[in-house]
């Protein structure tokens, strides 16, 4: 695996489901990805320039006692494990709306991987052609330490 880049689950990507083809309770697994600790403090001076995300000295004598990557850094790539191998929505992960939490800090070296679980499936009444699924994305590290947690409604549409 290289540094910053995932490693995905599988060689191929997995069929694109639709509203109809989820079910409560389905699980997900996504591929790897390496945390380097020049992209965290990359990604940190662009978006997140805290002392903790950039400095060891500095992170060292903060709440983390160490190097963390951004929280939104950890957000990024877990979408982008969503996508590339964790959650096979037809025509995308379309978000609207969801929950948040960062219980364990990210660390330069963390191998993320994201488990999903369908939590529940709503028809539209309105459109019938589409619906929510709301999915709960749990981002850990190779310690199996969550890092992230991602309760999403995502617009899933049904086959024609």
């Amino acid at each position: 695996m290289l540094h910053g880049m995932p490693k995905d689950a599988e060689s191929e990507s997995p069929e694109p489901l639709f509203l109809n083809d989820f079910r409560v309770g389905q699980t997900f697994h996504s591929g790897e990805y390496l945390m380097d600790e020049s992209r965290i403090k990359a990604f940190a001076a662009e978006f997140d320039p805290q002392p903790f995300h950039l400095d060891e000295s500095a992170a060292q004598a903060s709440l983390f006692r160490g190097l963390a990557a951004s929280g939104w850094h950890t957000a990024a790539v877990t979408m982008r494990l969503l996508v590339t191998s964790g959650l096979p929505f037809a025509n995308g992960l379309i978000g609207l709306g969801g929950e948040i939490a960062w219980p364990n800090p990210t660390r330069p070296g963390d191998t993320l991987t994201v488990d999903s679980e369908i939590l529940e499936i709503r028809p539209s009444k309105s459109k019938p052609k589409q619906g929510i699924v709301i999915v709960r994305s749990t981002t850990r590290n190779q310690k199996r330490e969550t890092v992230y947690v991602f309760t999403a409604n995502i617009l899933a549409f049904r086959r024609d």
